[in-house]
């Protein structure tokens, strides 16, 4: 059902690329509903203490499954948009790199930490994001996303990690 709340528009960011548009997802209130229980339920149980965003899809479902789970809501930012002392992760593009982070206090040592993003790709970005979590000393229960395109092999690279996605895309 969520499949029908996702609309593709072709050469959007550049020619070639299908952009996963979630906003028609987003504003319909039953489906955004659905979208953030399937999100959370596989995680119900595991203790999560916060749940990191990454920047910016990722911060509203982020923080819907943070206030599902009773859990905290950490951003992962670009570069330069933290006002406090932060820590930092590079990660691969398709021409060139990039880098994420979070501030240096956002998680505890051993702190149980569910990553939600609303799109894995490759899986450079949320990998940047869990090294940041991990080095902060926080433990990773899982990450969950709405869309996975699984043609781009990203959830390999992300193991041996515990993947949860709603919508699996297998070839663009």
């Amino acid at each position: 059902m969520l499949e029908t709340f996702i609309r593709d528009i072709p050469d959007f960011p550049k020619k070639g690329v299908i952009f996963k548009d979630i906003t028609p997802l987003l504003g319909n209130a039953r489906a955004l509903g659905e979208a953030v229980e399937r999100l959370a339920e596989p995680f119900a149980d595991a203790g999560v203490e916060a749940v990191v965003g990454i920047e910016s899809r990722g911060f509203i479902f982020g923080s819907l499954v943070a206030q599902r789970l009773g859990a905290g809501f950490v951003p992962v930012r670009k570069l330069g948009k933290l006002p406090y002392k932060t820590i930092q992760a590079s990660y691969d593009l398709e021409y060139g790199r990039d880098s994420v982070e979070m501030h240096v206090d956002a998680i505890s040592p051993g702190q149980k930490v569910l990553v939600v993003d609303d799109l894995i790709a490759t899986g450079g970005t949320v990998g940047a994001a869990c090294q940041l979590v991990e080095q902060l000393g926080g433990a990773i229960v899982g990450l969950a996303f709405v869309i996975e395109l699984s043609f781009l092999h990203g959830r390999q690279r992300l193991a041996p990690r515990r993947v949860h996605s709603l919508i699996n895309v297998a070839a663009e």
